[in-house]
């Protein structure tokens, strides 16, 4: 698992933490985990992926249509002189 510091956190939000966590019966650390987890789970729901965000600007050109090229073998590289 990794560790992350966070510093200059205001005494308002530490102490808000601390009354939230107190409220669940956690810890202060337990606590600010479960609140970036449900944030980020959030944000990925909304956001999804790069796929998904470049699908959504250019699906209204209709680029789902598009042909795509078939593959062809790379070619050998020149040698060096």
């Amino acid at each position: 698992m990794a560790s992350i510091i966070v510093r200059n956190i205001g005494e308002d939000l530490k102490q808000r933490l601390r009354v939230r966590a107190a409220e669940h019966g956690h810890s202060m650390e337990q606590e600010a985990r479960d609140i970036l987890s449900a944030v980020l789970a959030v944000d990925a729901e909304v956001y999804g992926g790069l796929g998904t965000a470049l699908h959504e600007l250019f699906a209204p050109w209709g680029c789902e249509e598009l042909e795509i090229a078939p593959r062809e073998p790379m070619r050998v590289p020149p040698l060096p002189e």
